[in-house]
C-alpha cells in the first residue's frame, strides 16, 4: 500500500501553502516512526514534488552476528533480502509501507493529521479576515438564530457572524437573503475564528459611500468625520482638495442618485452631507443642517456653543427625539445649546433657571433641550406639543405649566 493512497484528501483542495503542508506531513509521520521504533534519527521522509509521500529506514550493513545497534545497523543476510546488491559497510536503505505500522497506528496518524491540517486552516482563516477588518463584505443568509445570524462569505465560503445588535433597526433577514456589512472584528473562541459582521458601524456607511461615490476612491474627497445613529439619522463631514469639486453635491449625486441606493441599504436612514471646514461656527452652523442659525455664540475653553435660531428653526435643529442636535454635536466636538432668537421677547420674560427652586433642574434641562429657555417659550407653546416634543410625564408637563402661568397672573 502506498502512504499517498491512504492520505491523499490532504494534497488538494486546502488553503495552506505547500512548505507548511510537507512539515506537517514529515512531523506526523516521524510522531508515527518515534511511536514504534523509539527514535526517528534514522528515518527519512520524503515528500515528492508530485505529492507522494515516502519513509525509509537507513542502516549501515555490518557482518552477521555483529549487529550491536538495531537502530543504526543492519546484518549482512537482512541487508543482502533486502537487496543482492548490498555489502558489507554500505548504508542499507529500506522502504517503509503502511502495513509495517498496524491500522491502529495509522488510523491515529489520520486523526492526528486531520487535526493539524484544521487546526492550521483555523488559523489561516484568522490571519485573512484579520488582515481584513473594516473591509465591506457580501454574502448569503445560511442560519437565523436567536441573537445573531450566520452568514456566508461570498469570496471565500467561510461562515460569518452578524450579531442582532450590530444589526440596523429595520433589518429582516431571511435564509439565502443577500447581506452586507463590514467586518468589525476577529476573536478566537475555544480555538475556533469568530468573524464578526456590523451594519452599524460608522465604517459600514464610509465604505457604501466609497462604492457609491469615485471621487471618494479616487481621493479627490476625504471623508473627515461620521456618526451614526443606525436605521434613523447619520451625518457626514465631507472635504474636497480641488476647488472644481464640490464635495456635498458629489455625494449626494444627481437628483440624489449616489445617495438614494446608501439610504435604502441603511432602512431609510437621514443622511446629512455637510462640507467640513476649520472655522467652528460654521462649521457648528452646517452641522445643524436642516436648521437655519441666526447667531452662534462659541466657548472653547469649554466646547460648548449657544446658538440662537428663529423659533421656527428650533425643532429641525434638535430633531426627532433630539437625533439632530445630538449627531451635531457629536460631529463638531461641541456641546450645543439652542435658544430662540426673538427680539420681540418681552421684557419681563423669566430665564428658566430662576424656577430651579421650584422646578427640578433635569426637567429645566430637557425643556431647554427642545429650545425653551424662558417661562413664556415654554407657555407659548401647547400642553400636548410640550408633552410630545419633551418626553415628560403628563403630571410633570402639568405642574411645569401650573407654576409658570402664576408667574405672570398679575397680567
Amino acid at each position: 500500500m502506498n502512504l499517498v493512497d491512504s492520505f491523499s484528501e490532504f494534497k488538494e483542495g486546502k488553503n495552506i501553502d505547500r512548505p507548511t503542508m510537507v512539515r506537517v506531513l514529515e512531523d506526523v509521520f516521524r510522531t508515527l516512526i518515534r511511536k514504534k521504533y523509539g527514535s526517528d534519527d534514522n528515518f527519512d521522509v520524503i515528500v515528492n514534488t508530485n505529492g507522494d509521500l515516502e519513509m525509509w529506514r537507513v542502516r549501515m550493513t555490518v557482518p552477521d552476528g555483529e549487529v550491536t545497534d538495531e537502530l543504526s545497523q543492519i546484518s549482512y543476510t537482512e541487508a543482502k533480502a533486502i537487496d543482492e546488491a548490498y555489502e558489507v559497510g554500505e548504508e542499507c536503505y529500506e522502504q517503509l509501507t503502511l502495513e509495517d505500522f498496524g491500522r491502529r497506528s495509522i488510523m491515529a496518524a489520520r486523526q492526528t493529521l486531520i487535526s493539524r491540517i484544521m487546526d492550521l486552516e483555523k488559523d489561516d482563516v484568522y490571519k485573512r479576515y484579520m488582515d481584513r477588518v473594516g473591509d465591506l463584505v457580501v454574502g448569503e443568509v445560511s442560519q437565523i438564530l436567536k441573537k445573531e445570524v450566520l452568514v456566508l462569505d461570498d469570496a471565500t465560503q467561510n461562515e460569518i457572524v452578524l450579531p442582532r445588535l450590530e444589526m440596523i433597526k429595520g433589518d429582516f433577514f431571511r435564509k439565502g437573503d443577500m447581506v452586507r456589512g463590514i467586518i468589525k472584528r476577529v476573536e478566537m473562541r475555544n480555538g475556533t475564528p469568530m468573524v464578526m459582521l456590523s451594519r452599524t458601524d460608522n465604517g459600514f456607511l464610509e465604505k457604501l459611500l466609497e462604492q457609491e461615490v469615485p471621487e471618494i476612491e479616487d481621493g479627490l474627497i476625504t471623508i473627515k468625520k461620521i456618526v451614526r445613529m443606525p436605521g434613523e439619522r447619520a451625518k457626514v463631514a465631507v472635504e474636497s482638495y480641488d476647488d472644481r469639486i464640490d464635495p456635498v453635491g458629489a455625494c449626494v449625486g444627481m437628483k440624489g442618485s449616489r445617495i438614494h441606493g446608501i439610504v435604502r441599504e441603511l432602512k431609510n436612514e437621514n443622511i446629512d452631507i455637510v462640507n467640513y471646514t476649520n472655522n467652528s461656527s460654521l462649521f457648528i452652523q452646517r452641522s445643524l443642517t436642516p436648521a437655519k442659525v441666526t447667531s452662534i455664540n462659541l466657548d472653547e475653553k469649554t466646547m460648548r456653543a449657544s446658538v440662537f435660531l428663529k423659533p421656527d428653526q428650533v425643532s429641525l435643529a434638535i430633531g426627532k427625539g433630539g437625533s439632530n442636535i445630538k449627531l451635531a454635536s457629536k460631529l463638531t466636538g461641541y456641546e450645543i445649546d439652542v435658544y430662540r432668537d426673538n427680539e420681540e421677547q418681552e421684557i419681563d420674560d423669566v430665564d428658566l433657571d430662576e424656577f430651579a427652586d421650584e422646578i427640578e433642574d433635569w426637567v429645566i434641562e430637557t425643556l431647554k433641550n427642545i429650545g425653551c429657555d424662558t417661562a413664556k417659550s415654554v407657555l407659548a407653546l401647547n400642553r400636548e406639543e410640550l408633552i410630545r416634543r419633551s418626553d415628560l410625564e403628563e403630571e410633570t408637563v402639568d405642574e411645569v405649566l401650573k407654576i409658570l402661568a402664576s408667574e405672570f397672573e398679575d397680567e
